[in-house]
């Protein structure tokens, strides 16, 4: 923001600068107003110009914004998807190893079941 208070500044200093050389000038009433009405036209166009670019870089900059937000969505939602994949790995591991385990138990009180009989 401080390069836009500066400029705006030298703007002003500029225009100021212009005003005061043309009324001090050795000239008509009426050329003052024409030197006037001049560079009142010229600053009017090279301030549409600047602002016409700082609209083109504000439109370009939020383009990639958009652009990047939409890449971290993207790349989220594949992490997401690959997290919920190891997910379900995890947990079909889990029951396996548990069904694992139990028939292990099974078959292990099954041999004490008949030792004892």
């Amino acid at each position: 923001m401080a390069k836009g208070k500066a400029f705006g500044a030298a703007l002003l200093g500029a225009a100021a600068g212009a005003i005061a050389g043309l009324l001090f000038a050795p000239k008509s009433g009426k050329e003052t107003r024409e030197d006037l009405k001049k560079k009142a036209d010229e600053a009017k166009k090279n301030a549409a110009k600047k602002a016409e670019a700082a609209k083109k870089a504000a439109k370009e900059s939020a383009d990639e914004v958009k652009a990047a937000a939409a890449r971290a969505g993207k790349e989220w939602s594949e992490l997401a998807d690959d997290a919920k994949a190891r997910a379900v790995r995890v947990a079909d591991d889990a029951k396996s190893t548990a069904g694992s385990v139990a028939d292990t138990a099974k078959k292990h009180f099954g041999e004490i079941d008949s030792k004892k009989s």
